[in-house]
């Protein structure tokens, strides 16, 4: 009993050194951060990243201490030193993922994805929001299998595993083929750039941008603040839109179909009056042409050139009504009409069938001018 006693006495009196020690070294540690801090802005980070799994780990690991020390020769001594060994294995790879994410959000706030060409910017952050989510879960998994391991039935059991490591890998990629599948698309997306985070894409008629990419599915927030959840598969198989792969910069189009008798060249000279007066065009491209003329009508394409796709959509709704109001207003000529053929339906009928009525035509001619005009 007096053992029993003077152990966890020296125990108890271990334990209180070993967190006397514990606090000394995270309150130096703190200290040399939050000096940094001062200077650096990742110094802040390294506190709330590691603060708690560095504090976890010194404590697991001076308990354990204190217990060897208290107790160097009992009956339940390798129980507990097996717990304190899963115990310091999960703390360390809390703090192996700590660590981690903090050098992966120093990399992140590197990455600015406010300016206007973003492009590299945008590509980092993708890459780090699959590789971080990869890690770690390697992390935990290589946990796991290194705790399983400390188990003697675990161990007998993964050398029978080992033996028919072929049959079971056949077994298990048959089971897990969608899911291996989307985890392989997502690496791949990741890396081949296909898309990135914010990049503006049109995915089965629906306009987004890329709002999150995991290892398994990408989320895309549509113009009206939908979301649509789309496995990575898709991105890898199926073709899609992507506006913003080599820049943000794009060309906006509008398209009238005005009368024969529109002015091109007062048209032209209002585009530019528009297009001066507006942040939104970047001063490209601002070209005004005739694509066509067919069906009585012509139809003029307006091209115009804006900073991202935001600005285009608003420079083309922009450049469409005052084009339109400015066709109202000052050339009323060039709007649309349909001509329609007024003829003398008796003078038709009085005729011999397969002959035309006699003439040239000079007075069907005035009846449509003055029908139309």
């Amino acid at each position: 009993m007096t053992t029993t006693w003077q152990s966890w006495a020296l125990f108890a009196t271990t334990v209180v050194a070993v967190c006397a020690v514990v606090f000394v070294i995270s309150w130096i540690a703190s200290a040399i951060v939050r000096r940094t801090a001062r200077r650096y802005e990742w110094g802040k980070i390294l506190i709330e990243r590691a603060r708690w799994p560095f504090r976890t780990v010194l404590t697991v690991t001076g308990v354990w201490i204190a217990f060897a020390l208290a107790f160097p020769e009992h009956e339940w001594l390798a129980a507990v030193n097996h717990a304190f060994l899963i115990a310091l294995i999960a703390a360390g790879a809390w703090l192996a993922c700590q660590v981690f994410l903090f050098l992966a959000d120093l990399a992140v706030r590197r990455s600015d994805i406010g300016t206007a060409d973003n492009r590299v910017a945008r590509r980092t952050r993708t890459q780090l929001q699959v590789l971080r989510r990869l890690v770690v879960a390697i992390i935990v998994i290589l946990a796991i299998g290194v705790i399983l391991f400390t188990f003697e039935a675990v161990r007998a059991l993964g050398a029978t595993v080992l033996a028919s490591a072929g049959v079971a890998s056949i077994v298990a990629g048959l089971a897990a083929q969608s899911v291996l599948a989307n985890v392989f698309a997502g690496v791949q997306i990741a890396f081949s750039e296909a898309i990135r985070l914010d990049d503006v894409v049109v995915v089965d008629g629906q306009w987004g941008r890329i709002r999150e990419i995991t290892l398994t599915y990408v989320v895309v927030m549509t113009w009206d603040q939908r979301t649509l959840v789309l496995p990575c598969t898709h991105f890898t198989t199926q073709p899609f839109e992507n506006w913003t792969k080599y820049g943000s910069e794009l060309i906006g189009s509008v398209e009238l179909d005005l009368d024969w008798r529109v002015s091109t060249d007062a048209m032209r000279t209002e585009l530019h009056r528009i297009l001066e007066g507006t942040d939104l065009w970047d001063g490209r491209t601002s070209v005004l042409q005739v694509t066509d003329a067919t069906g009585g009508l012509i139809r003029v394409r307006v091209l115009a050139s804006a900073r991202d796709s935001a600005a285009t959509w608003d420079l083309r709704c922009l450049m469409r009504e005052q084009l339109v109001e400015w066709l109202r207003r000052n050339d009323a000529s060039a709007l649309p009409v349909q001509r329609v053929l007024v003829g003398a339906p008796s003078e038709q009928q009085s005729s011999p069938a397969g002959r035309r009525p006699s003439g040239d035509g000079t007075e069907l001619g005035r009846r449509v001018t003055r029908a139309l005009f």
